[in-house]
């Protein structure tokens, strides 16, 4: 895969609202093998998934939940989850919603 940019690309707040990646995620794209960029889309289009998003049911990718020491939602702006209990990340689409946390 080369790229999986359909052309309607706009940075809201951290995350492509086109292709649903991080801008580090984009700026990293030309680096990583064809096998680590299908996973990667695999993660975002929630066909490889880590739990179950406690806002929308729908399944969600954690790395650090899969064992990484970093994680996509590290490189967005930060969300206002005051609202939000239990211990998983939600997946991109939820947290992407969510208002930005002032302060």
């Amino acid at each position: 895969m080369k790229t999986p940019c359909i052309g309607i690309c706009k940075n809201k707040d951290g995350v492509c609202t086109g292709c649903h990646r991080t801008m580090s995620e984009i700026q990293q794209w030309r680096h990583l093998t064809d096998e680590q960029r299908d996973t990667k889309m695999e993660q975002i289009h929630k066909v490889v998934s880590t739990h179950t998003c406690q806002q929308c049911g729908q399944p969600a990718y954690c790395e650090i939940s899969a064992g990484e020491s970093h994680c996509w939602c590290f490189e967005i702006t930060k969300r206002d989850t005051t609202s939000i209990k239990g211990v998983h990340c939600l997946c991109r689409s939820c947290l992407s919603k969510l208002p930005i946390k002032v302060g």
